[in-house]
């Protein structure tokens, strides 16, 4: 019996070791302090506490502590070992929490709000100087990581480069991880393909053929021009190339100048693809629009402010207009009046860039063999646009609002639609009609199975400028939100007492100054879009608008960001769209731009003073389409000089 009490006694006292040794293994040992990737000055983050033991185990703890940040103590709850608790740091202070005689502290040094703001401007600035939108997105999104890791205590070397790891592997991935991102990456691709296809199998060729017939005088020859313009929608580049090069043999033979074919080609590609609903510009919009809304924790959808906002889009549409005018009224003022004149009376004579257009120009030119047939684009683009529009009802129908009888018809329309999901419509769409346009083409065997896929990828790759443009925008986006740049921009606005009623007007001027000098549309709308909106609807709620007027005013600023950078592009000698309409109508660049920026500057004028401005004040919008109808009709009425032609 004694060897057994002594075996007792020695696994009891092993017990008792094993129970004193956990019991000391599950002693706190720290707290973990967690604020998040940034804390910016003034702005509340939420701080995390974490009881943790030796092993870095969270402890399942319920106590009470105290946390003295700076001279402020805070009494804090400990459930299952975790508690949070909101602060406001204005300056670099300490965080000291006592738990179980652990004392812990952690030095927490705030960005300061004004910080925010840099990233963008170094991205605008790089824009200016370097003309080029890359670079001048990455060192944004560079400049505001370093920020960020400095102040995180990491050292200035350090900083340096988790900065650099930080733009791709926090942000550009947080950008591509986004569902909406992938689908607006989808369907720009699909558009992109199915455009290059319908290209090559003759299809646009074949609209374009049928209307040259109706190109009889120098009037119906610009008219032509400026209907294939709208017709070729979807793309501007498309536009531009197609457009330009199939008419300039018969504005040639009808004596109507090559400034005049690309100002023509010019005004009717980014204004026509930055308003309509199908067309490889919607899903930048789109997703610009979208990050904002998810941003401000807005339950409206992208397509739906996309569709509020078109009736402020003033700039594009009145372009459009006064091109129509100017054909139709037969009159012209300025250089371009000098160098129709000159054709007119001498004929038209090739430029000196008639070659350079060539190596754009092979990725569109149809095969001689090939028999344009019309249909062969009109059945892919009418599924998509078709396609669209009943995918948007399918996914957003609702039996109610449709049969809700105190409710109009435009009302229902847009409450289905904003409930709609826009992505998957755009997506069912544009793949229908990549299908349809590879299967038309393979059995009519203008191509071979191979020929089709290889022009599918050539689309699929001429959208990688877009998409990186894209990827980097939505990067950008992402740290602007991390450093809350537009709180600091609501609170200059608010302190300098602008009224909401001044933003379109601003976001205008900015927006087409910057597009001019980068000489993108696209560069331009990535730098502002991010900027521009958070900071409108909170300046919107700061001034005691509804949440209706809110919106109003943020439709407004939406399209006049489309607004400003499509006038800006107009008008930059350095736009892509600018430089390919010159080289696809075989224009001498500098006379396309010095002709086209009086029209350019003419239409924005009358935009701004007679549209933007009155609307932003409260003047109905409906009111104010006839009044600019009727100051473009007076400008060239007054300005323009009338040809003696048939």
């Amino acid at each position: 019996m004694s060897g057994l009490k002594r075996i007792a006694i020695f696994v009891l006292t092993l017990l008792i070791f094993s129970a004193s040794a956990n019991a000391t293994a599950n002693k706190i040992k720290s707290v973990k302090i967690d604020h998040g990737f940034t804390v910016i000055e003034g702005i509340p983050v939420e701080v995390c506490l974490t009881v943790l033991d030796g092993d870095g185990q969270i402890i399942d703890i319920n106590c009470t502590s105290i946390v003295k940040i700076n001279c402020e103590k805070l009494d804090v709850t400990f459930i299952n070992g975790a508690t949070s608790f909101e602060y406001v740091f204005k300056e670099k202070s300490d965080i000291i929490i006592e738990c179980d005689e652990i004392v812990t502290i952690k030095t927490v040094n705030p960005i300061p709000l004004w910080f925010s703001i840099i990233p963008p401007l170094i991205a605008i600035l790089c824009a200016l100087i370097f003309k080029e939108v890359f670079s001048a997105l990455f060192l944004g999104i560079f400049s505001g990581s370093l920020i960020i890791w400095i102040y995180s205590g990491a050292g200035v070397f350090n900083s340096f480069f988790k900065a650099i790891f930080s733009v791709f592997d926090r942000y550009v991935v947080a950008a591509l991880s986004e569902s909406t991102h992938v689908s607006i990456i989808i369907f720009s691709m699909l558009i992109g393909g199915t455009v290059h296809i319908i290209t090559k199998n003759g299809g646009m060729q074949g609209i374009i053929n049928f209307l040259s017939k109706y190109a009889r005088s120098q009037r119906s020859g610009q008219l032509v021009t400026f209907l294939l313009g709208i017709l070729i929608f979807f793309d501007d580049y498309a536009n531009t190339l197609v457009v330009g090069n199939t008419m300039r043999p018969v504005t040639d033979k009808l004596k109507i100048s090559r400034e005049k074919l690309a100002y023509v080609v010019d005004s009717t590609a980014a204004p026509v693809a930055s308003i309509a609903f199908v067309t490889t510009w919607i899903g930048a919009e789109l997703s610009y629009i979208q990050s904002s809304l998810i941003n401000l924790n807005l339950e409206v959808s992208a397509y739906n402010v996309f569709f509020s906002s078109l009736k402020y889009s003033f700039y594009p549409i009145i372009t459009l207009v006064f091109v129509f005018m100017l054909i139709y009224m037969r009159r012209d003022y300025g250089s371009m009046y000098k160098a129709e004149l000159r054709a007119r009376q001498k004929g038209v004579t090739a430029s000196d860039q008639e070659q350079k257009i060539q190596c754009e120009l092979n990725e569109f030119k149809v095969s001689e063999k090939t028999k344009a047939r019309a249909f062969n684009a009109l059945i892919p683009v009418g599924i998509i646009v078709f396609g669209t529009i009943a995918g948007l009802f399918y996914t957003g129908w609702d039996t109610k609002i449709w049969n809700d009888n105190s409710i109009g018809f435009l009302t229902k329309l847009s409450a289905i639609i904003g409930k709609s999901d826009s992505y998957k419509a755009l997506i069912w769409a544009s793949s229908g009609g990549l299908i349809i346009a590879f299967v038309l083409t393979t059995i009519q065997k203008i191509m071979s199975l191979k020929e089709v896929a290889e022009s599918m990828l050539n689309g699929f790759k001429s959208m990688l400028t877009a998409i990186l443009i894209l990827t980097l925008a939505w990067s950008l986006a992402g740290l602007i939100s991390d450093l809350h740049t537009s709180n600091f921009i609501t609170q200059v606005i608010s302190t300098t007492s602008i009224s909401t009623g001044w933003l379109p007007l601003i976001t205008f001027i900015v927006s087409g100054l910057i597009a001019f000098s980068t000489g993108s549309s696209w560069g331009t709308m990535a730098i502002m879009y991010p900027l521009i909106l958070p900071a409108t609807w909170l300046l919107c709620q700061q001034s005691g608008l509804d949440h209706e007027a809110s919106l109003a005013v943020f439709s407004h600023v939406t399209s006049t960001v489309i607004a400003g950078s499509v006038f800006g592009d107009h008008c930059s000698p350095i736009s892509d769209t600018t430089i390919l309409s010159s080289l696809a109508s075989s224009c001498n660049h500098i006379q396309h731009v010095r002709t086209q920026l009086p029209y350019a500057l003419t239409v924005a004028l009358i935009c701004l003073i007679f549209g933007t401005l009155p609307v932003a004040f409260g003047v109905s919008v409906w009111l104010i389409f006839p009044l600019l109808i009727f100051f473009v009709w007076l400008t060239i009425r007054i300005l323009g000089k009338k040809y003696d032609v048939n």
